[in-house]
């Protein structure tokens, strides 16, 4: 049995995000406030703000700036 090793080029560049996480981060990434992004998926800005805080975690970014750029990046 073969085993392939994941190199830098075929290495997934972040962990994988829930889909609620990708959904505010797309909204974040296209300029919304947390307020607006709240309205737009249900949810309290304090959700938002939780899940941002858990996207910024697993992808070890501290800014909105690296966020955004991070999800384009990705395609999202």
């Amino acid at each position: 049995m073969s085993h392939t090793l994941a190199t830098p080029e075929t290495a997934d560049p972040a962990p994988a995000l829930a889909p609620r996480e990708e959904e505010t981060l797309r909204h974040i990434a296209a300029g919304r406030t947390y307020f607006q992004t709240a309205r737009h998926m249900g949810l309290s800005t304090h959700t938002v703000d939780a899940y941002l805080r858990r996207i910024r975690a697993k992808l070890n970014i501290s800014t909105t700036a690296e966020l955004t750029r991070m999800a384009i990046s990705l395609g999202l």
